[in-house]
């Protein structure tokens, strides 16, 4: 690889760059205003045989017009086709269409067959002298639509030659004859009359049929009819590259595609159902000779055509070489077959090949293999996602095998090979990981670029002129657009590549290991311990690899991503056994706790350390079912964890990973609060615990401000469950005598701090008492709690307007808004059942018609009110 220059390097070459980019551009500055005097002469044209094109110069004209052809010679060219002219030619040579047709189909049988042969020698030859006659009084347009006329007549005249002089012929044959001859005949018409853009593209499609006929016809069998879609296909190739014309060649391309692909789907289907490999030799000769016919054309085709024709070539030959063996092999195992023949499509980078071609052989490689890996993938699912089914019943026992623990109905005898077919990519791309500086110098003839390449990548062009010096200031063979060359460019994609190299080979051995038990159906117990296993040598590769180069990042990051996954899923399949369940969690907990010891600091240590806490919360619940205690009794248990977690955190301190430790033990305290919810005080007791740890986390400074709200919120809502499960019906017995102690001490201290907020001086002790009051008024059905308390958080809400306090404001207003909501609902309810059921809808469409036609009002009305909102304390 070559070293990256220094900085001061780097900027001297830039300026040597810039300089000559300077001198060039004076150059063409120049040669341009010596064409625009060049193009300004007192003479109306141009000197004879001067043609200003030829020198790139912009054509005589208006500025900005677009420019002529090659060879333009003002007041020469043709005048634009009209649309009006175009319709009426095109309205009168349907007409005349139609007309014959009616004639031949209506008018036939009541003439003799003289009148007959008359008529239609005389119109058929009429109409092919007609367009020479118009080409010489350059009438181009009439000329098309009456070719196009005698085109159809000559198609009627088959048609009545067979209707009257040979009726007892074979009408398949007879149409391959006739294709044929008319072929001919419109070639040589369209090479004579050269002018004239219709007859060779008919022509064309006229020769896509004889062949095809002729089989049919002969009663032939599919291979015979697949050889005649291929000749035919080979022939549209051969026009599509010689031919004369665009329309011919688009012509000849589209329909050398559509029997090319028609023969290789005939060959295919016969390969694959062949009874032997005798049976599918027959078929892959004729896959092999389209694939030969497609590498032959590849290598005069431009470049998107090279690239698909060498895509088609080795998907054909992949199909003509192992439909062979894979004939002769029991049902799931004829992939492999394809997957070998695919692989030794790799070769391709030794051969002389066009570099196109190679690249799309080298592609249909990939694709071989890609769909021999997809074929694998409902193994792996099932192996990975199986074990969901034990859910519903856990620790019900062990089961006989490893299949027996997964729940899928897959046919194992057929998906056997999907080991075998991981196992064999996994290691080619290991090997490929391994040796990459290799793999590069042998593949640097299909990856480098071609000397003088220029723009984007993928395009070629030569350098202008003068900018040669600024290409050796870089070195040979580096594009002169670029400082650095292609080498520079490739190193990034290089890496990634070999990155993806490295990841897909961890990704699809970890594959094969896992399907290898389920297709082997080994022993439950086997199948866990080895799953376990599996688990701890990815966390051992994911630790090892983490924090070295771009190279190899991907490798550990696949690694550890899979590690996770495979923990997910042999925590799953060990619920079938009590034991397996607690061995499993506590050695996934010690694996990952231990990965994220030896890990380095970053993203890696955090998840492993996630990861370690979830499964430590796994273990105490399975604590608690042991136990045999009810849900909310187990609730308790499970805060273990979250208080490791809190007390790992104050150990950890400033480190990074403290924190996603700490945030990993709420989920396990959010369960204990889920299983707490059906026991009242059995809930107190677990929100309350939860409060302690939360406040045993605020003893830190840098936890304090979000810890210590969501400890005084615990401890608030554990007040409140547990009053509520005492059958206390007048909370304010309990809740004022908190309330006046707190709004003195929040009053004492806006006396010595006036910039302390609000919330925090009078929010707690406001709150201890409108919240809890707030909950029994609705569903208290007397009167004089509910107004009470909305005359309270009425004067509360005066106050705050009164001072400017931003917790009064907010608090009393919601309570009052909330306590008014509860008071008029009944109303609300007997208005609405008494008004017409349209009238709801109504009125809201109407809302928001008159809400969208104020919003920038609305808009700016909010904003005041939030900016109101944030100037108080």
């Amino acid at each position: 690889m070559e070293p990256v220059p220094p900085p001061a390097e780097e900027l001297a070459r830039l300026d040597r760059e810039l300089a000559e980019l300077d001198a060039r551009r004076a150059q063409l500055l120049t040669r341009r205003a010596w064409l625009l005097a060049a193009l300004r002469p007192p003479a109306t044209a141009a000197a004879p045989g001067w043609n200003p094109s030829a020198w790139g110069a912009p054509p005589v004209g208006r500025p900005g017009a677009p420019a002529q052809p090659w060879g333009y010679v003002p007041g020469k060219q043709a005048s634009a086709p009209r649309s009006a002219q175009n319709v009426l030619l095109t309205l009168g040579g349907l007409l005349l269409t139609v007309a014959a047709v009616a004639f031949t189909l209506v008018s036939w049988g009541s003439m003799g067959i003289a009148g007959r042969s008359a008529v239609l020698s005389a119109v058929t030859l009429g109409a092919l002298i007609t367009p020479a006659v118009l080409l010489r009084r350059g009438l181009t347009a009439t000329a098309e639509a009456v070719t196009a006329l005698a085109l159809v007549l000559t198609l009627l005249d088959v048609y009545a030659v067979h209707a009257v002089a040979a009726p007892e012929t074979d009408g398949l044959g007879f149409t391959a004859v006739a294709c044929a001859v008319l072929a001919a005949l419109w070639t040589a018409y369209g090479l004579a009359l050269g002018k004239l853009r219709l007859p060779l593209p008919a022509a064309v499609v006229l020769a896509q049929w004889p062949l095809l006929f002729w089989a049919w016809a002969a009663g032939a069998p599919a291979l015979v009819v697949g050889w005649a879609l291929l000749v035919t296909a080979v022939m549209d190739g051969v026009i599509a590259l010689r031919g004369r014309g665009l329309g011919v060649r688009i012509t000849a391309c589209a329909g050398g595609a559509a029997l090319g692909l028609s023969a290789l789907l005939v060959g295919l289907t016969l390969s694959t159902t062949a009874s032997g490999p005798l049976g599918a030799s027959a078929p892959g000769a004729l896959l092999l000779a389209a694939a030969a016919a497609a590498l032959a054309g590849v290598w005069h085709a431009p470049k998107g055509f090279a690239l698909v024709g060498g895509a088609v070539a080795g998907l054909t030959a992949v199909a003509a070489v192992g439909g062979v063996p894979a004939a002769a092999m029991p049902d799931g195992w004829p992939v492999l077959a394809y997957l070998l023949c695919g692989l030794a499509l790799t070769a391709v980078v030794r051969t002389r090949l066009p570099r196109d071609s190679a690249r799309g052989v080298l592609a249909a490689s990939a694709a071989v293999v890609a769909g021999a890996l997809v074929g694998a993938v409902p193994l792996v699912a099932a192996v990975l996602l199986g074990p969901v089914t034990l859910l519903p019943d856990v620790w019900a026992g062990s089961p006989e095998g490893f299949r027996s623990a997964l729940g899928s109905t897959l046919p194992w005898s057929e998906s056997a090979m999907a080991p075998v077919v991981l196992a064999l990519t996994a290691a080619l791309l290991g090997s490929a990981y391994r040796w990459w500086p290799s793999l590069v110098r042998i593949a640097a003839p299909l990856t480098a670029r071609e000397p003088g390449t220029a723009g984007t990548p993928g395009t070629t062009g030569s350098a202008p002129e003068g900018w040669s010096q600024g290409t050796a200031a870089y070195g040979a063979g580096a594009p002169w657009y670029a400082p650095g060359g292609a080498a520079a460019r490739r190193r990034p994609s290089e890496a990634v590549l070999r990155g993806a190299a490295g990841a897909g080979a961890v990704a699809l051995g970890w594959g094969a290991l896992l399907s290898a038990g389920a297709v082997l159906n080994v022993p439950y117990a086997l199948a866990v311990g080895a799953e376990t296993l599996l688990v701890a040598g990815l966390l051992a590769l994911a630790v090892r690899g983490a924090g070295r180069g771009r190279d190899t990042a991907a490798v550990p990051v696949t690694a550890l991503v899979a590690a996770v996954a495979g923990a997910v899923s042999v925590g799953l399949l060990s619920l079938a056994a009590e034991g397996a369940s607690y061995a499993v969690s506590g050695a996934l907990a010690a694996l990952f706790a231990g990965a994220a010891v030896r890990a380095g600091a970053g993203v890696p240590r955090a998840v492993c350390a996630v990861a370690a806490v979830a499964w430590g919360t796994v273990l105490t619940g399975f604590a608690g079912r042991s136990l045999e205690l009810a849900p909310y009794e187990s609730a308790p248990l499970l805060l273990l964890v979250p208080a490791l977690t809190v007390l790992l955190g104050a150990r950890l301190r400033r480190d990074a990973v403290a924190l996603p430790v700490e945030l990993a033990g709420v989920p396990g305290a959010l369960v204990a609060v889920g299983l707490a919810v059906s026991d009242a005080p059995f809930l107190a007791l677990t929100l309350a615990l939860c409060g302690v740890l939360a406040a045993g986390a605020a003893v830190r400074p840098e936890r304090r401000q979000a810890a210590g709200r969501l400890a005084a919120g615990l401890f608030v809502l554990a007040a409140w469950v547990r009053l509520a499960a005492s059958g206390v019906s007048f909370p304010e017995a309990y809740t004022l005598p908190v309330t006046v102690p707190a709004l003195v001490v929040g009053f004492l201290r806006r006396r010595e701090d006036p910039e302390a907020s609000s919330w925090t001086a009078y929010g707690p002790g406001l709150a201890a008492t409108l919240l809890p009051s707030l909950a029994v008024a609705w569903t208290d059905p007397d009167w004089q709690r509910p107004l009470l308390l909305g005359v309270a958080a009425l004067v509360v809400t005066l106050l705050g307007a009164r001072h400017r306090l931003q917790a009064l404001l907010v608090l009393g207003g919601a309570v009052l808004a909330l306590d008014a909501l509860h008071e008029l609902a009944p109303y609300v309810v007997q208005v609405a059942g008494a008004l017409p059921r349209w009238l709801p809808p109504a009125l809201a469409g109407l809302l928001l018609l008159v809400v969208g036609a104020t919003y920038e009002q609305r808009l700016r009305d909010a904003r005041r009110l939030k900016d109101a909102l944030g100037r108080m304390r």
